[in-house]
């Protein structure tokens, strides 16, 4: 499962998803549990920044509400993110991918944050 870094720390004017998306991380804890015995193994891979055209309209509509240049609100942006870069797509589909692979047959029930560091909470 995908979801959004929103199950880890709340999104500024995102209040919909802030409500939705840890729902459904919820669900991949709950389905995990009950169907790690049949060999199922359930995930949910959380991403940051990742440069797809989503944060982009994201990155617009934010220097639209700041008054800013688009540029300016990917530098905002990209000082949150300890690595100080949008993650490659790539990047989020190999992390992906190794919760699919055989290494990961062991992992049921997990959240893989795949946000350069940019999700600032405990657990």
């Amino acid at each position: 499962m995908l979801t959004s870094s929103s199950v880890k720390q709340p999104i500024a004017n995102l209040a919909l998803s802030n409500v939705l998306r840890p729902s459904v991380a919820a669900l991949a804890k709950t389905l995990a549990t009950e169907y790690a015995h049949h060999g199922i193994r359930v995930n949910h891979a959380v991403p940051g920044r990742i440069e797809t055209a989503r944060v982009r309209e994201i990155d617009e509509a934010n220097s639209k509400k700041q008054g800013i240049t688009v540029e300016e609100q990917k530098k905002l942006s990209l000082a949150s993110i300890p690595m100080a870069r949008y993650g490659d797509p790539d990047e989020f589909g190999r992390a992906v991918a190794f919760l699919l692979s055989d290494a990961a047959s062991y992992i049921t029930g997990a959240t893989l944050q795949v946000d350069g560091g940019m999700i600032q909470t405990l657990a």
